[in-house]
């Protein structure tokens, strides 16, 4: 859908993101996250598309989070589960390689990628055990920084594809490599599940998409007839969703687990990693085509998709733990299903709001100078500002 294209001479945006993704934002670009815009319009020099588009597609995670417990008793909501999973994170991906393509192993990015990926990932991924062993009565379940449990598996993926970003500018064919290594992965059953290395190979070409695209290939899908195409493709991707409910499993779309594991053979598993990336991009473009350009009342939000990324959990896997799908059986009822989605949007909202970025900024972007050696540079050179 996109052609790759070389690194641009101009500056680029600084290489920090949020989704899944944020300093860039995020969603997760899950790595640490900006300062908060005014509450009125976003912060100078930031593009109010990329944080609407974060905002858009993080809520569209909480959401899915919630119609999972619903898609046993209902072929709807499972369709609607699946068309959501074949673009929610590929897109939040793209945005956070398209705003690492600036990244170097400069000290103080290198130092971002500290503060704003890995030690977010060691607290969370910490915070996250404790409350499974309390929320769901297991206290064995084990703190394990190699096994990344439920949402930590994103900042994995930006730590180790941020630090891969240096090898993708300098290769010839960044896009058909990533996808090779995207397909032998989802044929290797042997990769095992230390630091889920199955999502972070399965979800790699996203990401080099995003190092690859510059802002006119994003022009390109905003254009008004790309618009109004991806009205029937949408249509005709829950039609088919829906036909495809009963006949597979959501498990493709999460990209965890090998071919093999999914009871299939190796070739098959090839085709469906193909189908499914290409799948994606379009639904990606769909729904790129539809994110508002302007600033909007959620431009403001993108800002803070990791904090909604990341909290939400809590209460996406203790809504489980607590059985309330199981207790309250008018949450699988229509009206039921409305009202749980509305709840998950207005929840993971409120998340990415100011205050609540505020209150955990010491969690996902701790500033940390007490860690790092201080540049002998930067200390001549503020000598001699001082003594001019």
């Amino acid at each position: 859908m996109f052609h790759a294209a070389p690194t641009p001479r101009r500056e680029l945006p600084p290489a920090n993101e949020a989704p899944v993704a944020d300093r860039t934002a995020g969603a997760a670009q899950p790595s640490g996250v900006p300062e908060p815009p005014p509450a009125a319009a976003p912060k100078a020099g930031r593009d109010a598309f990329f944080d609407n588009a974060k905002y858009l597609a993080i809520v569209l995670v909480a959401m899915g989070h919630v119609w999972e417990p619903l898609t046993d008793s209902s072929r709807t909501a499972e369709a609607l589960y699946m068309t959501v999973y074949t673009f929610h994170m590929p897109a939040f991906i793209i945005i956070s390689g398209y705003f690492s393509r600036s990244f170097d192993m400069r000290k103080d990015r290198l130092q971002r990628l500290v503060t704003g990926v890995a030690v977010p990932y060691i607290l969370f991924e910490t915070a996250y055990a404790f409350f499974k062993r309390w929320a769901d009565n297991d206290p064995g379940h084990p703190i394990s920084l190699l096994d990344p449990w439920f949402l930590t598996w994103f900042l994995v993926a930006l730590f180790i594809w941020r630090l891969t970003t240096p090898l993708w500018k300098i290769v010839r064919w960044p896009i058909p490599l990533a996808l090779a290594i995207a397909v032998l992965a989802s044929v290797s059953p042997d990769i095992g599940d230390d630091l889920d290395l199955q999502r972070v190979l399965q979800f790699l070409p996203f990401f080099v998409i995003g190092l690859c695209l510059r802002p006119e290939h994003f022009k390109l899908v905003q254009r008004r007839a790309v618009r109004i195409a991806s009205l029937p493709i949408f249509a005709c991707a829950l039609v088919m969703a829906y036909w495809a409910a009963p006949r597979m499993t959501s498990a493709w779309f999460y990209h965890r687990d090998s071919a093999q594991e999914l009871g299939t053979t190796w070739w098959i598993g090839a085709v469906m990693t193909l189908a499914l990336f290409g799948c994606s991009l379009v639904m990606v473009a769909c729904f790129y085509s539809w994110v508002p350009k302007r600033p909007m009342w959620f431009t403001v939000l993108g800002a803070g998709t990791l904090y909604g990324y990341l909290l939400h959990g809590f209460l996406a896997k203790g809504s489980r733990f607590w059985g309330w799908f199981d207790d309250y059986p008018w949450l699988h009822t229509p009206l039921g299903q409305i009202a749980v989605t509305l709840i998950a949007g207005a929840v993971v909202t409120a998340l990415c709001t100011p205050p609540v970025r505020r209150a955990f900024r010491f969690a996902m972007e701790p500033t940390m100078a007490w860690a790092f050696k201080k540049d002998p540079a930067d200390t001549a050179r503020t000598r001699e500002r001082v003594n001019a």
